[in-house]
This record gives C-alpha cells, structure tokens and sequence, in this order.
C-alpha cells in the first residue's frame, strides 16, 4: 500500500488526547491515527508517552483531553473489555498465557463452542484454532500445552486469539525484544499477512531497523508531545534519532581506539555438560570483547559460570593471573569480576529497595568500614556514595530514596551498572547491555562502556544486537550450540560473518 496517508477514516484514533497522572502530563496534546491495511510504528525514548497511547487505545486509561475515535466516531471507552467489543487487541512483550491449558484452550477462553448437550465441543475448538494458524501461516499444535511454548509461539497464540475476536486493530508493544532473528522474521510474516487482510497495527520497538523494516507511517514522541508523523520512506535513522531526542548523538557507537593491555580475564576449556564445551578465550585490559551468537548458543551460560553461579564440570577460569574456584561469586567478586545479567529486574535489582540502596549492594563492607559503627551502615556514606555514579552515570531521578522501580528501564540498567562499578573491578561482563531502552540511553550505555575501556577496564559484552557488536567490540567471539566458531577482529567484523559463525558455517558456506 502507499505509504502515504489513506483518505478513508481511521480504524482507531486518538485526537488532540491529554493525560495526566498528578503533577505528570504523560500526553500534551498527542493525535495519532490506523489505517486499516497499514502498519504504523510509534517511536520515541523511555518516557516520551508511548505506554501511555497504548493503554489509552486499550481502555486502560481514559483521556483528560481529546477523544478517542473508531472509524471516525468519538467513542468512551470504560475499560478494557470495551476497546475489546470495538476490535482491539494488544500483544505485549511477554505474553500472559495459562500455562496448563492447551493452545487451543488459551485462545477460546470463556467462549468455547459448545454441544447440544451444552458440553465444550473440544473438536470444533481443535478445528478452529487450526483455521486460525493456516490463516496466520504458522504451524502450531491446537491440542500442545502453552507451558514450554517460545516467547514467540507465545505471541503467535495470543495474536490468534485477538483475530479469533475480531480484532481489527493490533497493538504490538516491543515484541521482538526476546526473540532471535528467525522468530523475529517469522512474526514479520504473520504481520504482513494480517495487514493484507486489512488489520490497522501499530508496531512499538527500540530497534530503529525493525522500523524500517516493517512499517509504511511513524508518529513519533517526545516528553509526552506529538514531534511527527511521516512516511517511513525517505526518513534515515538519524532523521528518526533527531526528533526522538531532540538533537543530533555525536554517535550511537562511540568506541574508542585502545591499545589493549595485560589479559585480564583468561577461560581455558571451560565444559559444563550439555550446555557448553571447550570454551578458551582471552579478554585484555582496554579492550571490550563481544560474545556474539543467537538466543540457545549458551552466551550466558558460559558468562554465568565465569562468575560463579553455575558450576563447571571442566576448564578453569583466571582473573589477573589468578585462578578462581568453581562456583563461588563471593571468589569471583573478590578477584575483580563482576556481573551484569541479562534479566536486570529479577537478577540485577531489588526492585522494592530505593536507588541509593540498591547501588550500595555490593558496598556493604567498605560502606560499614566508612561508617565506623561495627554492622551499622550511614546513610549520609550510602547517599553519597549513590550521588557520586549517579552523576557520572548521567541517571534520571527525582529522589535517590525512591524505590528503582519508578525509574525506566535505561535508567534501571545504569543503577546495575553503578552497583557493579563500585566495587572497582578488573573485568565487568555485561550481558545484553542496552537491552530493551531507548536510543538516547543506548549511545549514553556505549559511551560508558568505551569510557571504561580506555581507563584500563576489560570488558566482556553478550549482545545479541548485531549492529552493536560490531559498533563496540575490538573482537567478536561466536558461539553456536554451546561451541566457540569463531574469533573475528574488528576489522573484519560485518552481520554476514558474524551471523555465518553463529549458524554453524563459514563464510564459504561451509560448516565450521
């Protein structure tokens, strides 16, 4: 279709909408418009509103100002189950499915077809759920239980059930965030074949290319305000950047020209069986060392037990010369190590302690040997101590004594930092860094990272972001099925060796 504005009114529309929440204005003033047969990207940083335009096209939120509009008609929506009645759907990033119930069952929930006997025709429910799966393209089992499904089955199944409603809008919010790159292009699929049947979608994601990729308009925010919308063609990605930040990043991938210095971080034949084998590398003082590869290769595994979460069955691990035990962080920690996780709100922060505590973690022995008292903590020490990474961490805050779960999600992801950064390591291991935050925080993380480096730091960075590996990283080890096939300099670098190591071949096409 044109990627220009259809003259038919939209499916769904908000229309000069304003929303407050106390003294914050989430939305000043925002209209954005689906068309049928169109999909429509909303981009913008964390904060710039974009959560908030979903929940009020779902019901979720009413508006202070502005009207919500189904087919040109203003309409009141109550909650939820009215945006619902009038077609619309959300897929969010992770999909909340009944783990045992089958798929089938997870999609006619509540309205099953029954018999003449008024008992659930599980046939016809088994039938339908399969005409649903043709229509999408996908080949899924009706009778399959949902516990075990993929993040992306997940989404499959919760987007047949919003088609098996009669959904005419599709909200996707971030879905591609926990996928690899087959499932990704799997999900573009089902995508574009329910725009070809008419389905108005509004397409969320940080990844800019995806963007681009996918989608024909893009309404873009900023603090809550309406910046534009525009035709994706003949828009660039720092044309896009440029109205999401409200001014040009000097680089969204800011490395630094290092000379790498002693191997601070040494892994020999590191085996844990049926998870990884025979893993060595070698990480250098100034250098950031990306472990590439795709969701399954074992990336993390292999970072987990270098800090000691999970055991080794073989191999061993040195820190600056030194050798470590098997499981035990408290050793791994003592030798200069440290550990950013992937899952950031179940494994890096308590979520219910405040930002200065949470920094302080893993400071509680000198933070009780600053204060003087015995096991007593200051909280003057604590505070300051948080003030001083925060600053250098350029964090978002309003008080340091809010709980860290006030705060988005690039902001999170600083506080993690802040709290393995003090504790002055050697080696700092971080497992998908910029993960899921907004473009403006991704180039501030790099930044950070680069910076570390040229001050003598190691660092080893899991990324599945193929652009960022080969952005950020002086080499690029890949793994694929728990093996390391290769080990790429910068120079030779690109997305299609790379992604040649981590599916198992060459760039000969032969097997590695």
């Amino acid at each position: 279709m044109s990627a220009s504005a259809p003259s038919a009114p939209p499916t769904l529309a908000l229309v000069n909408v304003s929303k407050s929440f106390g003294a914050v204005q989430a939305l000043r003033d925002v209209t954005l418009e689906l068309h049928a047969g169109e999909v429509h990207a909303l981009a913008g940083e964390n904060g710039a509103g974009k959560s908030t335009v979903v929940k009020t096209f779902a019901g979720v939120h009413r508006p202070d100002l502005g009207q919500v509009r189904v087919d040109g008609e203003p309409v009141d929506f109550h909650g939820p189950a009215d945006a619902q009645a009038a077609g619309v759907a959300v897929i969010y990033q992770e999909p909340t499915l009944f783990p045992d119930l089958s798929v089938a069952e997870n999609i006619f929930m509540g309205r099953q077809p029954r018999t003449g006997l008024g008992r659930i025709d599980r046939k016809a429910v088994h039938a339908e759920t399969a005409k649903l799966f043709e229509r999408l393209g996908v080949a899924l089992d009706p009778r399959q239980p949902a516990r075990g499904l993929s993040i992306a089955d997940q989404q499959v199944v919760e987007i047949a059930k919003a088609i098996s409603r009669d959904a005419r809008v599709l909200i996707m919010d971030e879905p591609t965030a926990a996928l690899t790159g087959q499932e990704v292009a799997r999900l573009f699929a089902v995508t574009r074949t329910l725009q070809e049947q008419g389905c108005a979608i509004l397409f969320i994601s940080h990844r800019l290319d995806e963007i681009f990729e996918l989608c024909q308009r893009v309404t873009t925010l900023r603090d809550g305000s309406h910046i534009a919308t525009e035709p994706v063609d003949g828009l660039t990605p720092d044309d896009l950047v440029r109205r999401m930040v409200g001014r040009d990043l000097d680089a969204l991938y800011p490395k630094q020209d290092v000379t790498p210095g002693e191997v601070a971080l040494k892994v020999s034949r590191l085996t844990r069986e049926g998870v990884f084998t025979d893993i060595s590398f070698e990480v250098r003082r100034g250098e950031i060392v990306a472990l590439a590869g795709l969701v399954g290769a074992g990336r993390s595994e292999v970072a987990r037990a270098i800090f000691g979460v999970d055991r080794w069955d073989a191999g061993n691990v040195e820190v600056a010369g030194r050798r470590l035990p098997a499981a035990s962080p408290t050793a791994a920690m003592a030798a200069g190590l440290a550990l950013v996780p992937e899952d950031r709100r179940q494994q890096g922060l308590v979520m219910e302690m405040s930002i200065e505590r949470n920094i302080g973690l893993t400071q509680l022995r000198s933070l009780r040997r600053a204060t003087g008292r015995g096991p007593l903590i200051s909280q003057s020490v604590e505070r300051d101590r948080a003030k001083d990474w925060a600053l250098r961490l350029q964090l978002k805050y309003a008080r340091l004594t809010d709980t860290v779960g006030v705060l988005s999600g690039g902001n999170q992801q600083k506080v993690v930092l802040a709290k393995w950064l003090a504790t002055e390591p050697t080696v700092l291991i971080v497992d998908e860094p910029t993960r899921g935050i907004d473009v403006g925080t991704k180039a501030e993380v790099h930044r950070l990272l680069s910076e570390l480096a040229a001050e003598d730091l190691a660092v080893l960075m899991i990324s599945s972001d193929l652009p960022e590996v080969i952005g950020m990283a002086d080499r690029v080890l890949v793994m694929h099925e728990g093996r390391l096939t290769a080990e790429i300099p910068r120079a030779d670098a690109t997305e299609e060796s790379v992604m040649a190591a981590a599916t198992g071949r060459t760039g000969n096409g032969k097997a590695a």
